[in-house]
């Protein structure tokens, strides 16, 4: 028997496949595994496509104050879009395990379109129910491309190879809060927050035209089997001819209900706690703590994205070189405990300053890359280890429990942290008011016993024995200023104790959420070591040369 090594990229042909272009933009299997330079384009294409899509994502967050005060949402009502956005995801994310019988990439092209239109939509929003259902559609596309884009990684990326892949990958969510960060801490002093939403629209637009024209898939017999590097190619090729992909996927969802894939999954989607705090309540966090405007905000989160984009790809290189997955992981955990736990310990210091954080933040961006990127590529090759042709239903159960997870993150961080609400609803007001009162309230204040008795009286409607008294003690002027400034007087009496206390007690109880982010990442450390791979570079080296031995003689026996 005779193995092709075609190279053929071309369209596989399908029965009703619509004729000329329609075909190419609807049927998208490659009929054979491609070259090194295809390959590399279409793992670019998927990186630069989950890099938007988590732009478009997290642009919300960043413009959150702005947005609230717009749509007059309380901050209860803000967390609900996260809470119900990453529920929706959730499922949509098991929905997307679909992918191993129905392919990835349509629902990868398609999915960033509608999301781009949403985006696109949302500052239009007439209130804010039509934003909250807009923002769930965008989250609900968003879960399905979670478990669509890691899928294609693997498909084109041989295990020798994987976590230099899914370190690229990785990079999306954090490029994409990179370029949310860089973008607003850049244009925000010149641009509203419609704007904002608008840039990231018309970039998702772009980066779909590049999809729609660019992007394959393997074709199912292909992706279907454990590919150990490139060497493999012929073979997998070859097997490919006598694979049935329906027999190949019966019970896949009851293979995936195991400890290391379900346990895995767990354990780094509470390790990336912190994380989800960074995407949607650093701006709250630093505003109500600190006093910082969101560019300022924004300004500070660039020197975490910015580390953790370099880490994940560095961790990836350094993984596949050494071929093993599990010690990396275990530097990075224990590396983003003790970074976190500093941070933690810092959070309630007024004296903390930028450049403190921003040391703090490089650190914990670093240890975080160097335990995500081979965490996903060793979690790959853990679900490839009971079923290769499930990859897809393997990171469904992934992405849905990391949903879940964030979504009930989101519900408990106004709850630990209840002076949050005050802050958000009120802050500013009382801030604007307490400053534009000043006089008044020194007025008020140095006369306690006379205002008390005015305010029992609708306004110029006191006695006129206690008027000419007020006059005498307070006089005429001071009284005019205490008049003019009643309106502000009024949100002080209304609001200022509570945000006075909230600002407070918001300090401890931020810092209590850093000890769960915390805890969190403690989970995360011994699942490492339920997982497939070696702990020895060495044992993974003669596992690879037994692989290229068993190959060959393979090849030898087809030929």
């Amino acid at each position: 028997m005779s193995v092709s090594s075609s190279t053929n990229d071309g369209v596989a042909p399908g029965a009703g496949a619509p004729p000329g272009i329609a075909a190419r933009l609807w049927r998208r299997d490659l009929p054979h595994y491609p070259e090194t330079g295809r390959r590399y384009l279409y793992l670019g294409i998927v990186v630069i496509t989950t890099i938007v899509l988590y732009y478009l994502l997290y642009i919300q967050y960043a413009v959150a104050t702005s947005i609230m005060e717009h749509y007059r949402m309380t901050f209860g009502y803000f967390i609900m879009l996260s809470v119900i956005g990453n529920a929706i995801g959730a499922f949509a994310s098991l929905f997307a395990g679909l992918a191993d019988r129905w392919g990835r990439a349509n629902l990868v092209v398609y999915g960033l379109l509608v999301a781009g239109v949403i985006v696109l939509v949302l500052p239009h929003s007439p209130n804010k129910g039509m934003y909250l259902a807009l923002f769930a559609v965008l989250s609900l596309i968003e879960g399905i491309v979670l478990v669509a884009t890691p899928a294609l990684i693997r498909d084109f990326s041989p295990q020798l190879g994987r976590a230099t892949a899914m370190g690229y990958w990785t990079m999306g969510p954090v490029i994409g809060s990179l370029v949310v960060t860089t973008v607003t801490s850049a244009t925000l002093d010149s641009s509203s927050w419609q704007d904002e939403l608008t840039f990231s629209g018309i970039a998702a637009l772009a980066v779909f035209v590049i999809a729609l024209f660019g992007l394959r898939e393997l074709s199912p017999a292909l992706r279907d089997q454990v590919m150990v590097s490139m060497h493999d190619r012929a073979l997998i090729e070859a097997r490919a001819r006598g694979i049935d992909p329906e027999a190949a996927l019966k019970g896949s969802w009851r293979q995936m209900m195991r400890l290391d894939v379900i346990g895995s999954a767990f354990a780094i989607s509470v390790y990336l706690l912190l994380y989800y705090a960074a995407v949607g309540n650093f701006v709250v966090y630093f505003s109500a703590t600190f006093g910082y405007s969101e560019q300022r905000t924004n300004a500070l989160g660039n020197w975490y994205w910015a580390a953790n984009a370099v880490a994940l790809v560095a961790a990836g290189l350094i993984s596949d070189r050494l071929r093993v997955r599990k010690p990396l992981m275990l530097v990075g955990g224990i590396g983003s405990v003790v970074c976190t736990a500093i941070f933690a310990a810092w959070a309630t210091e007024p004296k903390t300053g930028y450049h403190d954080f921003a040391l703090l933040f490089v650190g914990i961006g670093i240890f975080g890359g160097l335990a995500y990127a081979p965490w996903m590529a060793g979690f790959t090759e853990t679900v490839e280890k009971h079923n290769p042709a499930a990859t897809a239903t393997g990171l469904a159960v992934w992405g849905w429990i990391l949903r879940i997870v964030v979504a009930c993150s989101a519900l408990f961080v106004p709850i630990v942290v209840n002076s949050v609400t005050p802050i958000v609803e009120h802050g500013a007001e009382v801030k604007a008011a307490s400053a534009q009162a000043q006089q008044a309230l020194a007025i008020t204040t140095a006369h306690p016993q006379i205002f008390a008795e005015l305010a029992k009286y609708p306004a110029g409607q006191a006695p006129p024995e206690l008027q000419a008294r007020a006059a005498q003690e307070v006089g005429v002027a001071g009284l005019q200023t205490v008049a003019k400034a009643q309106p502000q007087l009024k949100i002080l009496k209304e609001h200022g104790a509570e945000v006075q206390k909230a600002a407070k007690d918001g300090p401890k109880q931020w810092q209590t959420w850093w000890y769960v982010a915390l805890g969190g990442q403690v989970v995360f450390i011994p699942f490492i070591f339920i997982m497939s791979g070696r702990w020895s570079p060495r044992k993974a080296r003669e596992d690879a040369e037994a692989h290229q031995r068993a190959i060959d003689k393979e090849m030898a026996a087809l030929s």
